[in-house]
């Protein structure tokens, strides 16, 4: 190996470029940028306050924040589902004075206090609910409407009862206790905030009312198509902004006791700072409770030391709004390059060299042939994409194809065909359990059982996650194929865990060990990893001894032996190192042999490319991925090998004009029944020398 070979193959084990854009595709990404300001935030003023760190301090600070923590939350509700809410600084005043009147001059009990104020806030909410949700009208508009007119009522009652309020000083423990009491040390407020936060958490990603808040943020009118109660949302969302203002308002009046013109003025402008700042979407559709409160904590600090500093308040308004105008363009830019970028840095080729190819002409193994040109074509033009071919004791066909359905054609002729059951996703592998169900790998779903009268039942869709992963690879994204071992456990792979079944080529690009192979156990319901890191696994098929199973690496061009029992338990053996071609099924043959697919031929432009990581990261970067370097898979070739690796023949169709590609075949009563994903029809072929009674249940259900 030439020493830059050898310091590539280095550098790309030794460093992982995949988890850059793997974190990239974490929801919490988006909190990362909010929260380094914070720590920025906290380590510049806490240089420049003394004492900034203090007790009295941060005791003083909390009990602000849990007051102004509640107004952003209240906005950001509004956000999530595509509106804006400017009224939020008025309908805070409203509650404080509505709180302290009702207390002060009208005698009420503290717990009627602050339901009436409630209510308040939740009219105000009600109104703005009514006109942006029912009415359609804008909300930038309305809302600055409602700001005016709840702010001149609010005047209106300073005016009237600000003499009287100042006048009587409140006798009510409880009353106190709202404003400077604590709970375990921490203020009340701020135990109010933080609950509130956690509840609005989990309705936003844990509800159903949540999601649809978040559907109509992202697109009201699919939200619409779709059976949501759009306007129902939106007026439910200016409810609940609006009782959270009026709640941080009646907080404000505890702690305070008194009322001021310039109660809750320029309010707005802060929490809508804050809220954007911590990566609540302006657009709608994304942003969380975290989001909030890490925006929140960033202004108040923000406010309150610039205060401390002697800043005057003309200045600390222009700040503010500088954050805002910035914050405003990072969210405008991030959310309109954010898969542009991702789709950049989260693709990520690795170093793999192949062996070299063995040769397809003169003496060699795999010298190419015509004996498929003889394939029999089954339901030619009526299947499409046969992924898989099974055959049941009865001789009937049993095909997937690509809408879902698992065909069955019957025996003898296999003219007639119907429909045996419908799965909702891509059937790909299957394989006949002992009480003659179908077992079958469904791409994006996992795998499935499928009883005799086309009963659909989930077996599992996720595994153990691994330790160190970024991405929760927990879930099952292309469950493949599969085997049954005779106590019945099932192995089947799962050919990558970061592409969906339809990017397939961009895995072959990356060349990485993106798959696994996993066990599934029915006697216990248990799932578990038992292999990781594969390139690519497809194939499974259990050898004879029924102690171990054979396994295909598609990109890599290898065929490997798993033991899952008996004395070598837990190793791995390379069987088969260099194919010439990708591989993909592989089924037992009636002589003690292994029939293997190969779904397309290697080519020496692409096996130079696989030495070339940083060729192949800028061919996914700068052109189009129609434009990309693809494994050829319009060649199709079945081989036969035995279990030290020994090719004993294998068939062709050089010119691709019968059965052009394929990824799998079933020996069956001396024929071989072939399936291709990207074929429309299943090929039959008469083998010469096998014996003419086997059949794959037979092989593996009645010695067992």
């Amino acid at each position: 190996m030439a020493a830059s070979d050898t310091i590539a193959r280095w550098r790309y084990r030794i460093v992982p470029d995949h988890l850059v854009g793997e974190i990239l595709t974490k929801r919490w990404v988006d909190n990362a940028i909010p929260f380094a300001i914070l720590l920025i935030v906290i380590g510049v003023f806490g240089s420049l306050i003394p004492d900034f760190f203090g007790a009295a301090s941060i005791s003083n600070l909390s009990r602000q924040w849990g007051e102004f923590s509640l107004i952003v939350l209240a906005l950001t509700i509004v956000m999530v589902a595509g509106g804006i809410d400017l009224s939020v600084g008025s309908v805070f005043a409203l509650g404080n004075i509505v709180a302290l009147g009702l207390l002060s001059v009208a005698g009420w009990p503290v717990p009627a206090v602050i339901a009436a104020t409630l209510a308040c806030g939740a009219a105000v909410g009600l109104v703005n609910g009514l006109l942006v949700g029912y009415l359609r009208l804008r909300a930038f508009l309305t809302t600055l409407v409602t700001l005016i007119i709840v702010r001149a009522v609010v005047d209106m009652l300073l005016l009237k009862y600000s003499v009287a309020i100042a006048a009587v000083y409140p006798d009510s423990d409880v009353w106190y206790y709202l404003g400077e009491g604590y709970v375990l040390g921490v203020p009340f407020s701020v135990v109010v905030a933080v609950t509130l936060a956690i509840v609005l958490h989990l309705f936003l990603s844990r509800s159903r009312a949540g999601w649809h808040v978040l559907a109509v943020g992202g697109s009201r009118r699919s939200a619409h198509n779709v059976g949501i109660p759009v306007r129902r949302v939106i007026c439910s969302t200016y409810v609940v902004s609006g009782t959270l203002a009026a709640l941080a308002g009646a907080l404000f009046a505890s702690r305070l006791g008194g009322a001021g013109a310039d109660t809750g003025i320029g309010l707005e402008i802060a929490a809508l700072t804050a809220a954007v700042l911590g990566g609540n979407s302006l657009g709608g559709g994304r942003g969380s409770a975290a989001k909030a409160v890490i925006g929140s904590v960033i202004v108040m600090i923000m406010v309150n030391s610039l205060v401390r500093l002697g800043v005057t308040s003309g200045a600390n308004s222009l700040l503010l709004g500088a954050v805002l105008l910035l914050a405003v363009a990072i969210d405008v830019r991030w959310l309109k390059n954010r898969h542009k970028f991702l789709s950049k840095v989260y693709v990520s080729p690795t170093y793999s060299e192949l062996p070299a190819a063995p040769a397809t002409s003169g003496a060699s193994a795999y010298a190419l042939n015509d004996r498929l040109r003889s394939v029999e074509a089954i339901g030619l033009d009526r299947i499409d994409g046969p992924e898989d071919v099974i055959l049941d004791e009865d001789d009937n066909i049993y095909v997937g194809n690509r809408t879902g359905d698992i065909v069955r054609f019957l025996a003898p002729d296999y003219v007639r065909q119907e429909v045996f059951a419908h799965t909702g996703g891509r059937p790909l592998g299957m394989a006949f359990a002992r009480d003659g169900a179908l077992l079958v790998c469904i791409g994006g779903m996992g795998l499935y059982r499928i009883g005799r009268d086309g009963t659909v039942a989930k077996l599992t869709d996720e595994t153990n996650r691994s330790w160190l992963s970024i991405i929760d690879d927990s879930r099952l994204r292309l469950a493949d194929d599969l085997d049954i071992a005779p106590d019945g456990r099932v192995f089947f792979s799962e050919a990558t865990v970061r592409y969906e079944m339809h990017e397939w080529p961009v895995d072959c690009l990356e060349s990485r060990g993106n798959g696994r192979i996993i066990c599934y156990d029915p006697n216990t319901g248990s799932t578990r990893t038992v292999l990781k890191n594969l390139v690519f696994p497809n194939g499974i098929c259990m050898t004879h001894d029924g102690q171990s199973f054979l396994f295909a690496e598609t990109w890599a061009c290898r065929v490997s032996r798993y033991w899952f029992d008996g004395p070598k338990r837990g190793t791995v053996e390379i069987v088969i190192p260099d194919l010439p071609g990708y591989p993909d099924n592989i089924n037992r043959a009636s002589d003690g042999s292994y029939w293997l697919a190969l779904v397309g031929i290697r080519t020496p432009s692409l096996d130079l490319a696989l030495k070339m990581p940083g060729f192949r990261k800028r061919m996914a970067r700068r052109i189009a991925p129609d434009e990309w370097m693809y494994p050829n898979i319009n060649t199709g070739c079945v081989v036969r090998f035995d279990e030290t690796g020994r090719v004993i023949e294998t068939l062709w169709d050089s010119g691709g004009e019968n059965h052009p590609m394929i990824t799998s075949m079933r020996e069956h009563k001396g024929h071989l029944y072939i399936g291709g994903i990207l074929n429309n029809r299943v090929g039959r072929l008469k083998l010469d020398g096998m014996d003419p009674e086997w059949t794959g249940q037979s092989s593996y259900w009645s010695q067992s």
